[in-house]
């Protein structure tokens, strides 16, 4: 049997009188590509911060590798990329690797962070530039990279490919495919269904709060009679 990474329990989420989640259930197994796709305010981003206890659930459990949510000990295993990424602008690209490693008692490789921006296309001297200097692709190029450079079991990456460029989407993809050899667990929101149907084993569409649909992407062609995972995905919400 295959071991749950995530484990979301009936979860509801309130903000004052809009239900922003009604009770969503979701098991994400261990090794799994999962992505997590839904409209403009559909709930994705408000399930991703219910996850990490940034804000409490109104109703529901959430476990991480069979941790609470709730216990700080449950986040050890995870790299996170929030939709917004915005590292101190003062900081240099190295400043902010080698803190956000510190953090989790990793040590700064400078070897390994060279090899790991060129792996995203960013070039290393990015690295002695101070992040307020960057393009909104070089900072997500730096945020992915501390994630990687964390070396984690389980990855939730909140639309991880905004504001890359075509190659830069190419390598990140070719990144996250060559995780599954080592057992990474992958937890993803994204607007890019193709990016979806090309990286998940499976995935949940999002709606209005509510979990509409949950299998592999070819299983949501077939359930909804579509050609193509955005047909499938509107006749999914319609």
């Amino acid at each position: 049997m295959t071991a749950v990474a995530l484990k979301f329990q009936h979860i509801v989420k309130r903000y004052g009188k809009k239900t922003a989640l009604r009770g969503v259930s979701l098991d994400i197994g261990s090794g799994e590509f999962f992505g997590l796709v839904g409209m403009n305010g559909a709930g994705k981003t408000t399930l991703i911060k219910c996850l990490f206890d940034f804000c409490a659930v109104d109703q529901g459990e959430i476990d991480i590798f069979g941790v609470s949510n709730r216990r700080t000990e449950s986040r050890r295993p995870i790299a996170f990329l929030p939709e917004r990424f915005m590292p101190p602008y003062y900081l240099t690209g190295r400043d902010f690797l080698g803190y956000a490693l510190k953090l989790q008692g990793i040590a700064y490789d400078q070897a390994e962070a060279e090899a790991t921006l060129r792996s995203l296309d960013l070039d290393p001297s990015a690295l002695t530039r101070p992040v307020r200097s960057y393009s909104k692709g070089m900072t997500q190029k730096l945020g992915l990279s501390a994630c990687f450079m964390a070396r984690k079991d389980l990855y939730i990456l909140d639309e991880p490919m905004s504001g890359l460029d075509p190659k830069a989407r190419a390598l990140l993809k070719a990144r996250l495919q060559a995780m599954r050899s080592s057992n990474r667990t992958l937890f993803f929101s994204s607007h890019a269904l193709a990016d979806v149907e090309e990286i998940c084993d499976r995935m949940a569409i999002l709606h209005d709060g509510e979990l509409r649909f949950v299998g592999s992407p070819a299983q949501c062609r077939a359930e909804f009679g579509a050609d193509t995972l955005e047909q499938a995905f509107m006749k999914c919400i319609a």
